[in-house]
């Protein structure tokens, strides 16, 4: 499976809980977030300043190597 910048952070989540380090290590700190839960990844790091592709792509690359 991928995960695309268009999904919310929580359906990335529950994609596979090990993206959670990949986030917080991208500056997303608020995963917990109620807003977060409903933002799209693109949203979220718009938000905190990141690049989105960098993210997707770095996300893809772990579940890729899963």
């Amino acid at each position: 499976m991928q995960v695309n910048k268009d999904m919310t952070i929580a359906e990335i989540i529950r994609v596979d809980e090990g993206i959670v380090p990949i986030l917080f290590d991208a500056g997303m700190h608020c995963i917990g977030c109620p807003s977060a839960q409903g933002e799209s990844l693109e949203m979220a790091c718009m938000v905190h300043g990141i690049d989105a592709d960098e993210v997707e792509e770095k996300i893809n690359a772990y579940l890729a190597a899963k």
